[in-house]
């Protein structure tokens, strides 16, 4: 008779972690909300192209402006770091260095996107 299980130390470690769908979800989700968010930021951009400094401060001034910037910068820094960790899942072999890689892209990820973030806040408070 033939054995229809496969014995527990040949799976172990190798189950579903029940977190790529989530991923996937919040890959989609960024992706859709950049859609917009960056079509209104390159149009705002080209509109400004001749602007001067503080035509551009006064426009990020706006507490609109301010808050879509802000989406914007969150939308884009999750999405890469979402796009950036699947890449290294899938394509390096090496476990220490994946997990360091993706440690290292994370932290990247958060200090880029907080910076920004500060920078936008920063002007549009006038400090």
């Amino acid at each position: 008779m033939k054995k229809f299980r496969t014995p527990l130390k040949q799976v172990r470690g190798l189950g579903s972690a029940q977190d790529g769908t989530h991923h996937w979800w919040l890959q989609r989700v960024t992706a859709a909300a950049l859609v917009p968010l960056s079509l209104w930021f390159v149009a705002s951009i080209v509109s400004m192209s001749d602007a001067d400094y503080v035509s551009v401060v006064t426009w990020l001034r706006s507490p609109l402006v301010t808050v879509l910037l802000l989406c914007f910068i969150w939308a884009l820094f999750h999405h890469a770091q979402l796009g950036v960790q699947v890449v290294l899942e899938d394509y390096v072999h090496s476990e220490w260095i994946k997990i360091a890689s993706i440690v290292a892209m994370k932290f990247a990820s958060v200090v880029l996107g907080l910076a920004s973030a500060v920078a936008v806040l920063k002007v549009s408070l006038g400090g």
